[in-house]
């Protein structure tokens, strides 16, 4: 019996829904922590560390936790979702910060559930209505307007390029938010948790070169816990929270809890960073907004 049916015969209801709820907590709050430390060091070494405290603090439990990987089409489809999450996802997001804010960021998360819910229309046959598009077109005018009104500021150099790389970092997230949905079928959330951080940690493999040569930062201790807590508590805990809700949700039910993500990253980027929006980003950041709400009232089966 594979652990996925294991966690499905003993997981009651609300479990699948508190632990969506707490990997959005848990990702939201990364974008203020990932700007602080790709502030002064490379990203590639931010994310060597990351993947490498997750996979430190899950190899003592893997062998209990996580199962085999079989031979077949599931070696591939495991491959791709490792490559769209955490390799490309990670890539660009952690690149993206260094050119835009922790805030204007998270706002672009909300283009996710979207992205999936066309995705799970295409690929699983659950229903998206002409209102759902026309959502998701909306949705993605106002990240394009977002982007367009954001000027070179302390907290964003060019966030032209900053918002871009960070749209390619949410269209990595929507192919493994679908992978994942495909191959927890087959596998269980810590089996598809451990191949991913032991992707992650060959992918971001020049970062531990990087991170040799250049040091942690004048408070190597403060540094080491803010990396120490994206890698146990982001990386490995929202991912594996994540991976046992769409393990037991549609996805594109477990994808709307993302529209949080950015209300979550706004805080803590205020309260931590000093961040802030202009009104016409704040208008922007409406404009996505409603574009998610037109898409959930559309009767979208999920």
């Amino acid at each position: 019996m594979s652990d996925t049916v294991k966690s499905a015969e003993t997981a009651t209801p609300l479990t699948p829904l508190l632990a969506v709820l707490g990997a959005v907590f848990l990702w939201g709050s990364s974008f203020a922590s990932m700007k602080y430390l790709v502030s002064f060091m490379d990203p590639w070494a931010v994310m060597w560390l990351r993947t490498g405290v997750a996979t430190l603090v899950l190899t003592p439990f893997a062998a209990r936790l996580a199962g085999p990987v079989r031979q077949g089409r599931d070696r591939g489809a495991l491959a791709l979702m490792a490559l769209c999450m955490p390799c490309l996802y990670f890539f660009f997001e952690s690149h993206a910060l260094t050119y835009t804010s922790a805030t204007q960021a998270g706002l672009i998360s909300a283009s996710v559930p979207l992205m999936v819910a066309a995705g799970a229309g295409l690929f699983f046959g659950e229903r998206t209505t002409p209102r759902g598009w026309l959502g998701l077109a909306l949705s993605i005018a106002g990240v394009g307007a977002l982007t367009m009104l954001g000027n070179p500021s302390e907290h964003a150099s060019n966030p032209l390029l900053g918002n871009m790389l960070e749209l390619a970092a949410m269209v990595s997230a929507t192919g493994y938010m679908l992978l994942v949905k495909r191959l927890s079928a087959s596998y269980g959330p810590w089996t598809i948790t451990a191949v991913q951080n032991a992707a992650g940690v060959i992918f971001f493999l020049p970062g531990a070169y990087m991170l040799l040569r250049d040091g942690v930062g004048a408070d190597p201790v403060f540094t080491l816990a803010i990396a120490g807590y994206l890698g146990a508590f982001v990386t490995l805990g929202a991912f594996g929270l994540y991976n046992v809700g769409m393990s037991r949700l549609p996805a594109g039910k477990a994808s709307v809890f993302i529209n949080l993500v950015p209300v979550v990253a706004a805080f803590f980027g205020w309260t931590l960073l000093g961040e802030t929006l202009t009104p016409g980003q704040l208008l922007a950041s409406a404009i996505i907004f409603a574009g998610v709400g037109l898409a959930q009232t559309g009767g979208r089966g999920c």
